[in-house]
C-alpha cells in the first residue's frame, strides 16, 4: 500500500494557501493535517524544521517552503501547464514571487500588523507595498493572467497575498484605481479553486481518522 505525502496546513495562511492550489491543480491526493498556529501540534514541531505551515513530508523527505511544495508538487504532474507560462519563463516567474515574498511580504506584514513593529507606519508601508500592485496592474492590462492568456504559477502563487492586502482594509482597496487587479482578485476570489481550498478543517490530533485533500469534503 503506497503512503500518501502528509501536508501540515493551516486554512487561512496564504502560504498553505499557494500550497494547496498547487496539489489541487496536480490532482495529487494527500493527507492534510490541519495545524493551529497558537497551539502548535508536537508531532508537527517535530517535522517541520521551521516549525511553520506549509509542511510536506512524503517518504522521508520534508519540504517546509510553500513554494518548494508548489514546484515539488507540480513537477510530479502538471495538467494546467503552470510551469510553462504563455509569456514568460519558469526563471521570470520565480523573480516576480520572489518579489511578492520579499519587499511585498515586509510591507504587508508591517501595514497589517503594524502594532507589532514600533517603528511601523501602516500609511507608509501600505504606499510601499502598493508599488508592488501597480506593477501586477501594469501587467494584467490586455490579459487575464500575470504572465499571458492563462493562468500559471505565478498567478497562485501571488494571489493569496493580494487578498491578505486587500483584506486588510477593504474599502480602501476597492476604491483604488486597479481595475485590472480586483478583477484578477475577484475572479480567483469568486473561483471553484478558492471553495475547494477553504473549506473548514477540524485540529488535528495524532490518532485522528486521515482527512483526505481535496478528495474528502472538510467538516464544517
Amino acid at each position: 500500500m503506497t503512503t500518501l505525502p502528509i501536508l501540515y496546513s493551516f486554512r487561512r495562511c496564504p502560504y498553505a494557501m499557494r500550497a494547496r492550489l498547487a496539489l489541487l491543480s496536480s490532482g495529487m491526493t494527500v493527507e492534510l493535517r490541519e495545524i493551529v498556529l497558537r497551539d502548535k501540534a508536537p508531532e508537527f514541531l517535530e517535522t517541520s524544521p521551521s516549525g511553520t505551515v506549509p509542511c510536506l513530508t512524503n517518504e522521508g523527505r520534508v519540504i517546509d517552503e510553500s513554494l518548494d511544495i508548489m514546484l515539488w508538487t507540480l513537477e510530479q504532474h502538471d495538467p494546467e501547464g503552470w510551469l510553462q507560462p504563455a509569456g514568460g519563463t519558469l526563471d521570470e516567474m520565480i523573480a516576480l514571487i520572489s518579489t511578492c515574498d520579499g519587499p511585498f511580504k515586509r510591507h504587508l506584514d508591517r501595514y497589517k500588523y503594524d502594532t507589532r513593529y514600533a517603528d511601523a507606519d501602516p500609511v507608509v508601508e501600505r504606499t510601499a507595498a502598493s508599488e508592488f500592485l501597480l506593477s501586477l496592474e501594469e501587467r494584467l492590462k490586455g490579459q487575464p493572467w500575470l504572465f499571458g492568456p492563462k493562468a500559471s504559477l505565478a498567478d497562485f502563487a501571488i494571489l493569496p497575498f493580494v487578498r491578505q492586502f486587500a483584506n486588510a482594509d477593504r474599502a480602501w482597496f476597492d476604491a483604488e484605481d486597479w481595475p485590472a487587479l480586483k478583477e484578477w482578485l475577484s475572479g480567483f476570489e469568486t473561483s471553484g479553486q478558492f471553495q475547494a481550498i477553504m473549506p473548514k478543517w477540524s485540529k488535528w490530533h495524532a490518532g485522528n481518522a486521515p482527512v483526505f485533500f481535496p478528495l474528502e469534503q472538510a467538516v464544517t
